[in-house]
């Protein structure tokens, strides 16, 4: 599991000049952390936006939101569905897949 770092946050909240694959980075990482969930709504929010276009995928572990609801890991949704890393793949191209598989 990742951790999220200082810099994560300061690169979704005050870095302006973040290119899209650093925000994507700083997403994935909230994502894979778990903890990122139970954050503040605008932080869910950012993170099922950058799933549900393919820029993020769902994290290697399931976790459960502020509310108690349910979130797969990428692996429990069906391959090429919004969360899985084909849909990343089939959206963004591999390139950006492998940049943020391993954040």
């Amino acid at each position: 599991m990742s951790a999220i770092t200082l810099r994560d946050i300061e690169t979704l909240e005050q870095d302006e000049g973040a290119s899209g694959l650093d925000e994507a980075l700083a997403l994935q990482r909230i994502i894979n952390s778990g903890v990122g969930w139970s954050l503040q709504g605008s932080y869910g929010r950012s993170m099922m936006g950058a799933i549900k276009s393919g820029r993020c995928m769902l994290g290697e572990n399931s976790a459960r939101d502020y509310w108690g609801n349910y979130i797969p890991s990428r692996d429990e949704v069906k391959q090429g569905t919004h969360g899985s890393a084909d849909y990343v793949v089939e959206q963004m191209g591999y390139e950006w897949f492998e940049a943020i598989e391993g954040a």
